[in-house]
């Protein structure tokens, strides 16, 4: 893997470059889909390139470990013969997931986590070294170091604790893919997880030690996970402040418009989220006017496009008054179209942004649209 940074803004920390990959480009700033299975939630492969333009999809390692499973996807080739999609994939370690099944699993420094599968309760253990094995066979271009993905609140020796869990797992995950080679002929790139919670030192110790593995870049882990966003933007800008120039920087499970945009300014280069199709499944639209709610009465007789300003199909086909009708009748169509048009959006809203950065002008149309963004309709 590669990464040119090609510009940075001269009012903020904002970064337009090109990552390279064995499956393609990525121009950052970029927002990733979400395909936690292996599919990107009622979208067709197409879709995704021709009407979302997304240049890279995320996969999970947890639940891909647990359906299909390895032998599939061994069988298959890796996750880009058996989904279709041939273009860059990243994929999340568990750690997450793993966080989240607090009630379904032990974490031991030594071994790794033993965990209660969500599906049918069966106990497994992913280790360092095992999170690397199984990333080997899903064969995506970019995947994460086996890390704790801390909780918030914590206290600071919890997290001091955990973080240097994530070090000595990190040393593991490393040295596992130096031991092993990918199986599909094209080349993997490790990126370690910051940690450190709230706190400043631990963030920025946890930074350098990142920074000191001199992997192909380094993502920022244990946001958006209950912290205030003005405390997340203070997190992302302390590690950005030591993470170096010269390597990407990925901000995981962030977020929405206006937490994007204020990262993109901080020195942020890639996203994931999965609110553009959760919340476009649940009625909830986002446009660079602000933000609709699909199922309010107010749109019931609103017969003008969806979005007039868009270039989706959807967005100048359907009427609001139509989209509010699928909603409110449980038609799939609604989730559907919620999901394509909020993808695009937030690809459209890197897009933009990149390009602000490349002629000159980030900072001055980020203050014009933050508030736009923002606000409910």
């Amino acid at each position: 893997m590669k990464f040119t940074l090609l510009k940075t803004d001269e009012k903020s920390s904002a970064r337009a470059g090109v990552i390279e990959t064995d499956h393609g480009r990525i121009e950052t700033p970029i927002f990733m889909p979400v395909g936690t299975l292996g599919a990107v939630k009622s979208l067709h492969i197409k879709e995704l390139k021709d009407d979302v333009k997304a240049q890279i999809i995320l996969g999970n390692t947890y639940h891909l470990y647990l359906r299909p499973g390895e032998e599939v996807l061994r069988e298959a080739g890796g996750l880009h013969k058996f989904n279709g999609w041939n273009r860059p994939i990243l994929t999340d370690s568990g750690g997450f997931q793993v966080f989240s099944l607090s009630h379904r699993r032990k974490i031991d420094p030594q071994e790794g986590v033993w965990f209660q599968s969500h599906i049918d309760g069966s106990r497994h253990l992913f280790s360092p070294e095992r999170v690397m094995d199984i990333q080997r066979v899903i064969g995506a271009d970019i995947i994460m170091a086996f890390d704790e993905c801390t909780p918030y609140p914590a206290e600071y020796s919890y997290a001091k604790n955990s973080m240097e869990t994530t070090y000595k797992w990190l040393k593991r995950c490393a040295a596992r893919l130096e031991e092993t080679e990918p199986l599909y002929g094209h080349s993997q790139s490790l990126f370690p997880i910051v940690q450190g919670s709230t706190y400043k030192d631990l963030r920025v110790r946890s930074a350098e030690y990142a920074a000191s593995m001199n992997l192909d870049g380094n993502a920022i882990g244990g946001v958006s996970v209950g912290e205030p966003a003005e405390l997340m933007y203070e997190i992302a800008d302390t590690c950005c402040q030591v993470l170096p120039e010269d390597k990407p920087r990925y901000l995981m499970g962030v977020g929405t418009p206006a937490n994007i945009v204020e990262n993109i300014a901080l020195g942020i280069d890639m996203f994931d989220c999965v609110m553009p199709t959760r919340n476009g499944r649940n009625g909830m639209i986002f446009t660079w006017e602000g933000m609709m709610n699909m199922r309010n009465e107010k749109w019931k007789s609103d017969f003008t496009p969806i979005d007039p300003e868009s270039d989706l199909f959807a967005d100048r086909e359907y009427s609001r008054a139509y989209l509010r009708h699928l909603y409110v009748s449980d038609e799939i169509l609604g989730p559907m179209i919620g999901s394509i048009h909020n993808l695009h959006f937030y690809l459209d809203l890197a897009t933009t942004a990149r390009r602000k950065i490349l002629d000159g002008t980030f900072s001055t149309w980020k203050d014009e649209i933050l508030p736009k963004i923002s606000r409910k309709l």
